[in-house]
């Protein structure tokens, strides 16, 4: 493990530390709220889990929130789950999205990429005003606080629109990418019971129109709450009877009227992944998510007006919903639509350049698929304007920083980070002013007190642990749809530890402040009552050239024993020979320990992964554990069920 590591790869020098905005934030908050002028981020941090109340009142103030009736207090209860956030303030995130309308009209909001990646500007005026047309659109059709808006959509200006359209007159937006097909979409759609539907005919990806039209049919007759369905003619066709057309609605030169709500009403429905059931609909607040992402974006990521935000990302994955927060702090945000490796694996650095990406944020698996690639970045690509590669979805193995840093730039802040849906934010990862250590998070986020804990509760220093969070977040759920006494929001986070926040992953924290993570704690691979991460032997296994994928199972077997095997996807052309075989095992061996040698490597045709690109390692187990495909797994949650006969099939010859 990295903690040993002594250099950082990158250290901020004095004049980037001084510019930082969480520099700036904690100048002024000793000055106002009592925070510490001395020790730098890790005495902010300190003050920020300690003094809860202060520094979310700071948060409010120093990013001007603007509360239409005023809070009695920044936290009325502060018991998990059930904390309640500024009880009495109401607010309105979408009036706070589009606030820099006000003072930079004709600049660009947004900037939409297709696959021609030629970007194209939406400034803040006709964003303000599409906005403005489609919230009295939306209240013409009987949209009132509290109904529930869907869109079926991809990553296109008019999804975001869409979304700030129903938070300003007070709707709870939800979306979907249209590459889920009718199945997942309605596992979602059905449980919260959408009033209007946004929609595409279709979608570009990997160079090809994919129509979805019999989709769209398909939820149109299976949502029988909806009263209106807007049509977007993304590859040009009509609007099928009874919808609305979308330049209709929103052709008016309407100024934005922005439903004061209260501090928790919900602003939106995100899904779990849903592998194992039906996937959880987790809603969060207005003012949790608004106090939530101004930090995170503001102070973490060190964003303003004169930045550029992109991250790879589609509607059906929180990151869009945090990428669209990038309008809270004045930043141009980036909607690149299509495929992340067309025409070749390189398009999402050409994005960057051609956009002038100041953050620009992918996930660990496209790093790594460059390297394996021979992408070199700032050889074929102008980055000079990338000042931060963030990178979530998985840790990033040492290989990705090194390569990071060797292949765009050597004073390259590189910020791997880990949250979750279920905050719709970021526990640990990006700060501007502390130095980044190859494998390593760079510390726990501001307000957030997270901890590594054994299994009695005790907390844990250079030790993996389970990672838990002791105090509440703003963002995180108010409430799962559907769960009337809250018994399946309170067994998600709950269970384990009493009014403690248990996320499921495995975590070291350093002794110097860092964090490493070690992938999911529920699929945990338990050897002798050592607890190991399947994150780390897939970074030391997918060094190899001859590995494409791997996924790692640990079982328990009814003697008692414990069956650990590896599974490999090869790259084309490798073969699974004794030489490989004997290579992979040493790698592990050297690399890792003799504990983490599987017990077999077992070829596979593809490794399956959740819609959003996970590897589903928990229904995998399930399966070589006898548990019937039906029952193992939620097929409309799989990006190919065909793959998981495999490990089905291998199941009935081990039983």
């Amino acid at each position: 493990m990295s903690i040993a590591n002594p250099q950082p790869l990158w250290q901020p020098d004095p004049q980037r530390i001084a510019g930082a905005q969480v520099t700036k934030f904690q100048a002024w908050a000793a000055g106002h709220h009592g925070a510490p002028s001395e020790g730098g981020y890790a005495a902010l941090h300190r003050w920020s889990v300690d003094e809860l109340d202060a520094f979310w009142k700071a948060v409010t103030e120093w990013f001007d929130v603007r509360f239409s009736t005023p809070y009695a207090r920044v936290l009325g209860d502060r018991s998990m789950p059930g904390a309640q956030w500024f009880p009495g303030a109401t607010l309105n995130y979408a009036e706070h999205a589009l606030r820099a309308a006000e003072t930079r009209a004709d600049e660009p909001a947004l900037l939409y990429v297709d696959e021609s990646h030629e970007p194209r500007p939406v400034t803040w005026s006709e964003l303000r005003r599409q906005v403005g047309s489609l919230a009295t659109e939306l209240r013409a059709l009987g949209v009132r606080p509290g109904d529930r808006v869907s869109g079926y959509l991809p990553n296109i200006p008019q999804a975001v629109v869409a979304l700030l359209a129903t938070a300003a007159v007070g709707g709870v937006w939800t979306s979907c990418a249209p590459d889920f097909g009718a199945r997942s979409v309605l596992d979602r759609f059905q449980q919260i019971e959408p009033v209007v539907l946004f929609t595409v005919d279709g979608y570009r990806y990997g160079g090809k129109g994919h129509d979805r039209r019999d989709i769209v049919s398909e939820l149109r007759r299976e949502l029988p709450t909806l009263r209106a369905v807007v049509h977007i003619p993304l590859l040009g066709t009509a609007a099928p009877d009874g919808a609305l057309e979308w330049s209709d609605v929103t052709a008016a030169d309407e100024e934005p009227v922005f439903e004061q709500v209260p501090f928790d009403h919900p602003l939106w429905v995100l899904y779990s992944s849903g592998t194992t059931g039906l996937p959880k609909a987790i809603v969060q607040s207005q003012g949790g998510i608004l106090v939530e992402h101004l930090k995170q974006l503001g102070l973490h990521c060190d964003l303003g007006p004169e930045d550029r935000f992109f991250w790879y990302t589609s509607t059906g994955w929180m990151m869009w919903n945090f990428l669209v927060s990038g309008l809270l702090t004045g930043t141009t945000i980036v909607l690149y639509d299509g495929s992340p490796g067309y025409p070749d694996t390189g398009a999402q650095w050409r994005v960057a350049e051609r956009t002038g990406a100041t953050l620009y944020g992918t996930s660990a698996a496209y790093v790594m698929a460059c390297r394996k690639a021979g992408v070199h970045p700032a050889r074929d690509f102008d980055l000079t304007k990338v000042q931060c590669v963030a990178t979530t979805g998985s840790p990033l193995p040492p290989d990705g920083f090194r390569w990071l840093h060797d292949e765009v730039r050597d004073d390259l802040w590189i910020a791997s980070v880990s949250g979750g849906t279920d905050v719709c934010s970021c526990f640990a990862g990006a700060v501007p002013t502390v130095p980044v250590y190859v494998g390593e998070l760079q510390a726990p986020g501001l307000g957030t007190d997270l901890q590594s804990w054994d299994p009695s509760g005790e907390p844990l220093i250079d030790e993996v642990g389970e990672l838990v969070v002791t105090n509440p977040m703003p963002s995180m759920p108010i409430y799962f749809w559907n769960d009337a006494d809250g018994e399946r929001y309170h067994d998600s986070y709950f269970d384990t530890y009493p009014g403690v926040w248990r996320h499921g992953d495995w975590i070291t924290l350093t002794s110097r402040g860092s964090v490493v993570i070690h992938g999911r704690s529920d699929s945990t691979l338990n050897r002798q009552g050592v607890r190991m991460g399947s994150a780390d032997i897939y970074e030391a296994v997918e060094r190899l050239p001859e590995i494409k994928e791997s996924l790692v199972i640990g079982i328990e077997q009814p003697d008692g024993g414990y069956w650990m095997p590896l599974f490999v996807h090869l790259a084309p052309g490798a073969v699974l020979d004794e030489a490989l075989l004997s290579r992979i095992k040493q790698t592990i061996r050297e690399q890792l320990s003799p504990r983490h040698v599987p017990d077999e490597v077992i070829e596979v045709p593809g490794v399956p992964h959740t819609l959003t690109g996970k590897r589903i390692e928990v229904p995998v187990k399930r399966l070589l554990q006898g548990t019937p495909l039906e029952r193992a797994v939620n097929p409309g949650s799989i990006d190919n069920l065909d793959l998981l006969h495999f490990y089905e099939e291998l199941a009935r010859k081990r039983a």
